[in-house]
């Protein structure tokens, strides 16, 4: 079955106090209760922001060089996301709706290439 990610960007989304961003996760509880009861959803992560980078990497000369900063300068950063496997567009189309309408930002639909690897699948095939 396919597998989508559903985003936001952080740059979508105005400034929210602690309270508003306690009562958006109430509003989405229930659509996340929803992707688990229906089996849809693989893995769900809000919690991202310009605060949350650790570091950013890239290779020179064969070798991984990490930098704490300055990060690449860019006008949209990930602010969260679920990952769910779903038969078809359509219905990543709808989870997407649910999450825009209960979050009241946007909400952008990636369908995947291919099946990814999870951990219990990746660990099952060494």
């Amino acid at each position: 079955m396919p597998e989508y990610l559903i985003t936001f960007n952080d740059e979508w989304v105005p400034h929210h106090t602690e309270e508003q961003i306690r009562a958006k996760s109430e509003a989405v509880r229930p659509v996340i209760d929803e992707m688990l009861a229906e089996g849809v959803l693989i893995f769900s992560n809000g919690g991202l922001d310009r605060d949350t980078t650790l570091c950013s990497v890239e290779t020179v000369d064969g070798k991984a060089v990490f930098t704490d900063g300055p990060f690449v300068e860019t006008k949209e950063h990930l602010g969260g996301f679920a990952a769910v496997e779903v038969p078809d567009d359509a219905t990543a189309r709808y989870w997407a709706g649910r999450l825009a309408t209960a979050l009241d930002w946007p909400q952008e639909v990636h369908r995947f290439r291919g099946p990814g690897a999870d951990r219990a699948g990746y660990l099952g095939k060494q």
